[in-house]
């Protein structure tokens, strides 16, 4: 078993847009954001028009629902297979080092291969690659319809790597000047620049994957977290953003997989990785809008919750904000945004670990009943309190965790309540760049 196998890594074959394509229309933002905000969507097709582009190789989250999502979801193998006859990709088989600049930081990613069977999605998982939220079984029915026929991968998927001391970008920041420029870009609508560096030296290479095994040296591994040595199965990649796209490619492989054998490209998926202690990533809450209540959410929320639950007004955004996300009491306290006011709520003995987890508990409980028409998640405050404003919508916000707790709190009790937490707002997400056949020649 080679090194990179070890930490389950495969050397990607990564298929890139050719040098006279425009960077700027093909390179489009993660299809799940944005999602109340058609606008931004609209936006991206006005400046993509009809040139080549990733647009048209995804299903905006926006158009769930609408007639655009039959058409796209028909439409994508098509746009695929017509980009691979056009002759317009060129292809590095290497590591890719990223930069990605938004205002004045600098957020640094590997992209790679993750090999999906050491992978595992499933709560209580202990394989070297983990969720760390829960899945939604219902949702990858339409992803992996659309994936099991499309002869292109091309992610939007963040995968964490616990590293404090900064072992493994660190020393490959020495080596920049020595690696060779595959692409260097501004992104569309105030989304900062993007530059990608292949890793074409064998040995910085190795370097890389060296220090990547270490992070799992049983020794350093147990110390870290305050574990008893040998108890728990190490974990090396934690899932960060797009935790759906990956459960549908491993979906995907294990049922193909006794027909195809094992040296086949759909076992791996392109994925970047990124240090969690990176100081340009942050974590974000996830914030809850509801739309078109059909029953009166105060009243249902003290039924579910009687004497655990008070609330009391607040007369400001910015004083509902600080005491939210101050998170000073033992208690969990989560801000309520309506039309007519806001008032900030205090659960008491909660059940869960996280204020996220406690009203997403709810929350479930709620829709299932037919209390409200749907549910988004939303990424940005301004959003947020804007759709609140309209007649039987309501908005909810919650305290962002803390990252450094994610490794230890997903080794130790399992995935987080989906939705848990954002990688940075929503203009920083990743956007679509590499693609990756995941069909057999």
């Amino acid at each position: 078993m080679s090194l990179a196998q070890e930490i389950g890594i495969g050397i990607p074959n990564i298929l890139l847009p050719k040098p006279s394509m425009d960077l700027k229309k093909w390179s489009v933002i993660a299809c799940d954001q944005f999602t109340s905000e058609p606008e931004y969507w609209q936006d991206v097709k006005e400046i993509v028009s009809e040139a080549p582009s990733t647009y048209h190789m995804i299903l905006p989250e926006v158009y769930l629902g609408t007639p655009e999502e039959e058409k796209r979801i028909t439409g994508k193998q098509a746009v695929m297979q017509a980009y691979l006859k056009s002759n317009i990709f060129r292809q590095v088989d290497d590591l890719i080092y990223i930069l990605r600049t938004v205002g004045d930081h600098t957020r640094r990613g590997l992209m790679v291969c993750l090999d999906l069977e050491q992978y595992d999605f499933h709560q209580g998982a202990k394989t070297l690659i983990r969720a760390t939220e829960g899945t939604i079984l219902d949702r990858l029915p339409p992803r992996i319809h659309i994936r099991e026929k499309a002869p292109l991968e091309c992610p939007h998927i963040l995968v964490l790597f616990d590293d404090p001391n900064d072992s493994v970008f660190g020393p490959l920041d020495a080596q920049v000047m020595h690696l060779e420029e595959v692409y260097d870009f501004d992104l569309m609508l105030g989304s900062g620049h993007l530059t990608g560096l292949a890793v074409t030296d064998e040995n910085v290479r190795e370097r890389i994957l060296s220090a990547l095994r270490e992070l799992i040296n049983p020794e350093i591994f147990a110390e870290k977290y305050n574990l008893k040595p040998g108890l728990h199965k190490p974990l090396l990649f934690a899932m960060g953003d797009g935790n759906h796209s990956l459960a549908t490619a491993k979906a995907i492989w294990e049922k193909m997989k006794p027909k195809v054998g094992m040296n086949h490209p759909a076992r791996y998926a392109l994925v970047e990785i990124e240090n969690i202690h990176d100081p340009a990533l942050t974590f974000e809450p996830i914030h809850r809008l509801v739309f078109d209540q059909h029953e009166d959410l105060l009243e249902e929320m003290q039924a579910y919750w009687g004497e655990q639950l008070t609330y009391r007004e607040m007369d400001s955004l910015d004083t509902l904000t600080a005491i939210v996300d101050d998170a000073a009491e033992p208690w969990h306290q989560i801000g309520m945004v309506l039309a007519d006011g806001l008032k900030l709520l205090e659960i008491h003995n909660p059940s869960s670990n996280l204020p996220v987890g406690t009203l997403q508990a709810f929350m479930d409980s709620f829709l299932a009943e037919g209390g409200a028409d749907r549910i988004d998640y939303i990424h940005g405050t301004e959003t947020l309190f804007e759709k609140s404003k309209a007649p039987g919508n309501a908005g909810f916000y919650v305290p962002a965790m803390d990252k450094s707790d994610l490794f230890k709190t997903v080794i130790l009790d399992g995935a987080l309540p989906r939705k848990t937490f954002s990688m940075g707002e929503a203009k920083e997400k990743r956007f679509y760049l590499e693609c990756r056949r995941i069909q057999a020649a």
